[in-house]
């Protein structure tokens, strides 16, 4: 099979073991909605400011929770299996694809159910929706690489934190900045350097892992 088929049919078999089980959907929603939940009854009045950076504190341990199981818990024969059949690119391109609508779905329901709970209206509805898309786009090429990293080494959960930290930390603060310009509904084009920053950096850590994926694999 050429890469194109590799890549579809693992894809293919990601949705069909998240069907089967719903751990990752199931798992997360429920973290998210109670989170929420517990948030609105502790807190009498939060300003808008506040309630963003929470969105993204909520968000950022979700897209943990879902992304981590990539590689951490993949048993060790089925690792062997797919080494056999798949190529290691078609591999790490597959599960990042994958989790990246598992997290685009989870955000906009998330986004949603936050809204109701909070009356958390921004002024530029589009603007902080397409920053909750780029925001779980960029979770997920991270933690999808730093779980491959992790899951090669022993005490994995100990290791994600300690690699995602110096990655994610700029990624929080372009994040803020940017839904914070879409909750006071400043012109759009006040707001391109941080869509093009997001975009950038997906783009430079998804070369990294089609880079050196492989040679993490072999090992």
């Amino acid at each position: 099979m050429n890469l194109a088929e590799q890549i579809k049919h693992l894809i293919k078999k990601e949705l069909l073991l998240e069907w089967r089980s719903k751990y990752a959907l199931n798992g997360v929603l429920l973290y998210v909605v109670s989170t929420v939940f517990v948030c609105f009854l502790s807190f009498v009045s939060t300003d808008k400011v506040t309630l963003n950076a929470l969105f993204w504190i909520i968000m950022l341990f979700a897209s943990i929770n879902a992304v981590s199981k990539s590689f951490l818990q993949e048993s060790r024969g089925r690792q062997v299996y797919i080494y056999t059949i798949a190529s290691p690119l078609a591999l790490i391109i597959s599960k990042t694809i994958y989790n990246s609508m598992l997290m685009m779905v989870l955000t906009v329901i998330a986004l949603g159910f936050y809204i109701m709970v909070f009356d958390f209206g921004p002024q530029d509805l589009g603007l902080y929706l397409l920053a909750a898309l780029l925001g779980s786009l960029s979770f997920s090429t991270i933690f999808t690489m730093v779980s491959a990293i992790a899951s090669k080494a022993g005490n994995g959960g100990m290791l994600m934190a300690i690699l995602s930290f110096p990655i994610i930390i700029p990624v929080l603060v372009v994040l803020i900045k940017l839904t914070k310009n879409a909750m006071d509904g400043l012109d759009r084009s006040v707001s391109l350097d941080e869509i093009g920053l997001l975009l950038i950096i997906n783009a430079l850590v998804m070369s990294v892992s089609v880079l050196l994926f492989p040679y993490l694999w072999r090992d």
